[in-house]
């Protein structure tokens, strides 16, 4: 896996690449949390917990196993009271904190953890004016990690049925909350020892002291979880943007648009947002090409919060309009999933699947603030990087787990389909239903002003230069949306 472009020397596409001795896609939070406790229950020396939420009141699995508490405050307490060599860095956004600060347990958790000197908490300020800190990142010993977009927070919780009727589907102040899909990922190794190197740099960036690295990590691989790879390779981008102690870093934004190069097939993404100039205009790309591949997007159906909509939802709108004007050949389709009973499942996971050779899950959505704005973090498998068989195999079927688990079916069925038609879009066709599915999207009508918001991307700006940059003299949304630019059909090559 190399790190730059065939077509351009300037395009970085990894911070890192390293070894995975063991490795595994974790889809919702159900089975993170249960693993992630399994994992801490191991750790000897360090656990780093970097995010962009976390709520200490919430359950981290079922202490079922062990006899510690269930919620992740308590149990990190706990921890440290157990092992005695063991010390916690919990790193968090500061400027979102002070909504979780306030709720009275969430306090008396902080008060017992400052006076614990083996517990170390902050909060991360360390980014642009209207920027947050978004890696979603966990180290154990420095021999094992969690990479994606589940955060140890309310609203998260949830198993691959997405049940309309949950009740363990509650917030910690008892109320419940809909249906919920995310993913992350687990590595172990070099890789692992790398992603602890970033949070240790995150830390000191935030004004935490300095910390070295874990000389020797236990095996810390919860013994419950089937790793999905074996000794690969795993690519590391981040994005980052310009900081006194650092340039703007683009990485996650160029390997995205390189992928969506790269493909031949088949494009399957899973995104919270759907708002990025540039991701859509490498996308008008390849719809312009006679026998260019197919694209499918899973989103939500509508962005979560007051203001989210506002910014997300009318791009979105703008953006998938101009794309059907490019999908000449109707090879586009944006889909949102739903439960049995017809409620909609909110979509938090990020997960790019290349045809059935490339693997991508991280923090990052297809929105502006994720490519040039916040801090993001994104790991990505590549079968072409492998001489070892079956890694094709195994991307293939976790793509065919999330299409199955969408369409409440099987992945036999959903293999069976593809073979047959040798499409996503015919597949997915075939196989929905009134219940438990996914449905298109439908285009809402915007107000002038909403097109407006959405065009000059005055809510979600290309980075803290848009920031203060006038609306007038900013690219626009649809700037180069329809141009056909011919494109490199391989930009990733192996080692």
């Amino acid at each position: 896996m190399k790190n730059k472009t065939p077509t351009s020397s300037k395009a970085t596409l990894f911070w890192r690449v390293e070894r995975a001795t063991r490795a595994a896609v974790i889809i919702d939070a159900d089975d993170y949390f249960s693993h992630l406790r399994a994992a801490m229950l191991k750790a000897n020396r360090r656990i780093v917990l970097v995010g962009w939420d976390f709520d200490a009141r919430v359950r981290l699995g079922t202490a079922a196993d062990d006899d510690g508490p269930e919620t992740i405050g308590k149990f990190i307490s706990w921890l440290v009271e157990n092992k005695p060599q063991l010390e916690v860095y919990v790193l968090r956004w500061g400027t979102g904190a002070w909504a979780t600060l306030a709720h009275g347990r969430t306090l008396l958790t902080i008060l017992r953890w400052i006076r614990d000197p083996r517990i170390h908490l902050k909060l991360d300020g360390h980014h642009p004016f209207a920027g947050s800190h978004h890696q979603k990142v966990a180290v154990i010993d420095d021999s094992l990690a969690f990479c994606g977009g589940i955060d140890m927070t309310r609203n998260r919780w949830d198993t691959r049925d997405h049940l309309d009727v949950e009740p363990r589907r509650i917030n910690p102040n008892g109320r419940p909350y809909g249906p919920w899909h995310d993913a992350t990922t687990a590595v172990e190794g070099p890789v692992a020892r790398a992603l602890g190197e970033m949070c240790r740099k995150r830390w000191e960036g935030a004004g935490g002291r300095r910390m070295e690295p874990v000389p020797e990590g236990a095996d810390c691989w919860p013994e419950q979880l089937h790793p999905d790879f074996k000794d690969v390779s795993v690519g590391v981008s981040r994005t980052l943007p310009a900081m006194q102690d650092h340039e703007t870093i683009h990485e996650i934004e160029d390997l995205y648009v390189a992928l969506i190069q790269r493909a031949k097939r088949w494009i399957y993404a899973e995104s919270q947002y759907f708002a990025s100039r540039h991701i859509a205009e490498a996308i008008a790309r390849r719809l312009h090409e006679e026998h260019g591949p197919e694209v499918v997007i899973v989103n939500p159906t509508t962005a979560d919060g007051w203001l989210e909509p506002i910014a997300m939802d009318t791009a979105r709108a703008r953006l998938v309009t101009a794309l059907r004007d490019c999908d000449v050949h109707g090879r586009f389709r944006m889909y949102h999933p739903f439960t049995a009973g017809g409620r909609p499942i909110y979509v938090h996971a990020k997960v790019t699947v290349i045809d059935d050779d490339v693997l991508r899950v991280g923090s990052s959505n297809f929105n502006n603030r994720s490519l040039r704005l916040d801090s993001e973090c994104d790991v990505t498998f590549d079968a072409d990087c492998e001489t070892a068989g079956g890694v094709r195999e195994v991307i293939g079927g976790i793509r065919n787990s999330l299409l199955a688990e969408h369409l409440g079916t099987d992945c036999q069925t959903i293999e069976r389909r593809l073979a047959e038609s040798g499409s996503l879009i015919k597949t997915i066709e075939a196989l929905q239903c009134a219940g438990r599915s996914l449905r298109e999207y439908q285009i809402p009508p915007l107000s002038p002003v909403e097109q407006w918001l959405a065009d000059t991307k005055l809510l979600d700006p290309e980075g803290p230069q848009e920031m203060f940059e006038a609306p007038t003299r900013r690219p626009g949304l649809l700037s180069r949306l329809r141009h056909h630019v011919p494109v490199a059909r391989r930009v990733i090559n192996p080692q």
